[in-house]
């Protein structure tokens, strides 16, 4: 089986990275309007429960399918399903951020996503740095 392809999950990618900052620091961002607008869409607003729905500006609709507080999210998006999940490091001081999607139709949109997380994984790095 190709490199990012699953069974059950079709295919999908992930990007990760440690970034020098708390959990809670993290988490309070991702979860804000502003963190939402970079990984989720602009306009979009998710409440804390599993079910719920949320539309961004350019139209995208999804829904909740689950939402740990200081842990992950998870939504599906469009066609997809994203999640956005926090590991701190034993430290307390770093925190290891990973932005994972599945459910895409093909390899070739697999790499475009994953430019894609890239690039909201360097605007979120960046946002942390100017707090």
């Amino acid at each position: 089986m190709p490199t990012g392809l699953t069974k059950d999950a079709g295919w999908q990618i992930g990007v990760s990275r440690t970034l020098p900052h708390p959990a809670s620091i993290v988490w309070d961002f991702i979860s804000s309007p502003e963190g939402l607008a970079l990984w989720l869409g602009p306009g979009a607003v998710l409440a804390a429960e599993r079910g719920s729905s949320y539309r961004t500006a350019a139209g995208v609709t999804g829904e909740v399918r689950g939402y740990r507080p200081a842990d992950r999210i998870r939504v599906t998006h469009g066609t997809t399903t994203v999640q956005v999940a926090l590991a701190p490091a034993a430290d307390g001081a770093r925190t290891m951020l990973r932005f994972h999607q599945e459910h895409l139709a093909s390899s070739e949109e697999r790499e475009r996503q994953r430019a894609h997380w890239q690039r909201v994984m360097g605007q979120v790095a960046a946002a942390l740095d100017r707090q």
